[in-house]
């Protein structure tokens, strides 16, 4: 790699797993920071760090659970890490947000080049911009806007932040509350009134511009961003 000093963000509850990666990573010039639990990482998500390396199984929670919540505040690779190996959660975690996967036990030097390899594919990706890009809209994630055919959709900071956890995990269904908790980042109680209004400002912005993909709600279930391929049965 180049000169550049990276910094991993450990989410492990395991000490001695903690100890060997770390003593791993620094042997090749890679600092660490790390947290022992979903409480204690969620107070840390605004270090900077390039890399998530992400145990699923938490004494507070699931791994799985938790990527949103990363992808709600950084666009750094996430590497998860677990005992299990069934296909399912293979395929969960990589579609709710994760960049890679790898079951243990695994050598240190394949656990460090999978690193390497996310660290230059985000460099890749930041080479180009912070954006993303579906169909007709663009996402600044650096600037925290968003553009429908090259016009700013003039989106407030909240509407902004909904978009992009839910556009970052096309295809996934985020219920109200668990919405409300990663953007206001506090608990929603009974009430859902603020979800509701930016949700449905967003799909008349996004519809205004008729995009090829939109925020879908299902009732009873929550929200979600599809392309309109998929039709408006579920909406509501």
């Amino acid at each position: 790699m180049n000169d550049r000093k990276y910094v991993v963000f450990m989410i492990e509850d395991d000490p001695a797993m903690l100890v060997l990666n770390k003593t791993n990573l620094a042997r090749h010039g890679i600092a660490t920071i790390s947290a022992n639990s979903l409480s204690k990482a969620r107070g840390m998500l605004r270090e900077k760090y390039d890399l998530v390396l992400l145990d699923i199984l938490l004494p507070d929670g699931s791994g799985l659970d938790f990527v949103p919540e990363i992808r709600a505040v950084t666009t750094a690779p996430i590497l998860m890490l677990t005992s299990k190996r069934e296909h399912t959660d293979i395929v969960e975690g990589l579609l709710g947000g994760g960049d890679d996967y790898m079951t243990k036990p695994f050598r240190n030097e394949e656990l460090y080049a999978r690193i390497v390899a996310l660290l230059r594919r985000a460099e890749m990706a930041e080479a180009r911009g912070n954006e993303i890009v579906k169909g007709a809209l663009t996402l600044d994630i650096v600037a925290g806007r968003a553009y429908l055919s090259g016009e700013d959709m003039g989106l407030a900071p909240k509407e902004f932040a909904v978009l992009l956890l839910l556009a970052q995990n096309e295809g996934k269904l985020f219920s109200a509350q668990k919405l409300y908790e990663i953007v206001w980042k506090q608990s929603m109680a009974n009430d859902d009134h603020a979800v509701k209004n930016a949700v449905y400002r967003l799909r008349k912005k996004l519809e205004a511009g008729n995009d090829a993909y939109s925020v879908v709600m299902y009732k009873g279930e929550g929200y979600c961003f599809e392309g309109r391929s998929h039709g408006d049965g579920g909406r509501g």
